[in-house]
């Protein structure tokens, strides 16, 4: 069975649910190491195509706005976010649009871009979360597909907020736009968020993720979380892997896509960096695991 074509297929993806059955999977991580994985069986549960008509707005029944730039989203980010198609919507070549924008002002520059989110209308624990992706370039570009947990906005025992990184973070795919062949996976936690989360790069060879589209995913159990570019496992983290405690365990995750302008990651933007830049999104799947 060629797997690349199931996966690049959107005609094969037209019905509502159906099952892929994975018998062996078989990575190789980067630095040579061949990983093999027992077969799993997912069932689509949740996708967007994007095929809408250029210049529309992604579909509201499935994605919220987050706007403004809420104190740099606590990574000191320039960006201020928009809800305006210039800056996310549908390119009308079956892709979503996210693109950066900057406008010249006195005494700096204004960026504008897009950050779009699940949490209200979708989310899920484990399964197999992926997406199409063709990134952007230049330093201060910090493109990314990424999840939280719900419990974010939640209250614990003691009634207070449990916030960030209690609620727990997934970073499916960011890159720093000054580093075009290489990407990160990276989950958030406490006791390991920020400088300290568990982290590892998956680099191209002669390559880079701007010139072309990618399969960026994971596949998340109760006690790991695996992470592929193209279908290429190059990293397991599991709970004997992190700093403190595991809270990838039963609580549903949203998912968000947003390109950032500066921010810690990234640094700044420069005079060397051309806008506006586009991550343009092929199509979000989302399945989960059948016996």
């Amino acid at each position: 069975m060629n797997f690349n074509k199931l996966y690049n297929s959107k005609q094969f993806y037209s019905a509502v649910l159906f099952s892929i059955i994975l018998i062996t999977t078989i990575g190789c991580s980067e630095n040579g190491e061949i990983q093999k994985l027992p077969g799993r069986n997912y069932e689509l549960v949740w996708a967007d195509e994007f095929d809408g008509v250029k210049n529309t707005l992604p579909d509201a029944t499935k994605w919220v706005f987050d706007l403004g730039n809420n104190n740099g989203w606590g990574n000191n980010e320039y960006e201020v976010y928009t809800n305006k198609p210039e800056n996310v919507s549908m390119d009308g070549k079956s892709n979503l649009a996210i693109t950066a924008t900057k406008v010249p002002t006195t005494p700096y520059a204004t960026y504008y871009s897009g950050r779009i989110i699940t949490k209200g209308l979708f989310a899920q624990s484990y399964g197999r979360f992926e997406a199409r992706i063709k990134l952007p370039y230049g330093p201060g570009i910090w493109p990314a597909f990424w999840l939280l947990g719900t419990t974010i906005d939640s209250l614990d025992a003691d009634n207070n907020k449990i916030g960030w990184p209690q609620c727990g973070e997934i970073d499916i795919m960011e890159m720093n736009g000054s580093k075009t062949n290489i990407i990160n996976g990276t989950v958030h936690g406490p006791g390991y968020s920020g400088g300290t989360s568990i982290t590892k790069g998956f680099g191209l060879t002669n390559s880079r993720y701007d010139i072309d589209f990618h399969i960026f995913a994971i596949e998340w159990g109760k006690d790991y979380i695996d992470f592929f570019v193209d279908n290429t496992l190059y990293q397991r983290i599991t709970p004997a892997n992190v700093t403190g405690e595991w809270v990838f365990n039963d609580q549903p995750f949203y998912i968000l896509l947003n390109m950032a302008v500066g921010g810690n990651y990234v640094t700044g933007p420069t005079d060397q960096t051309v806008f506006p830049q586009t991550m343009l999104v092929d199509y979000v799947r989302v399945y989960k695991e059948v016996n």
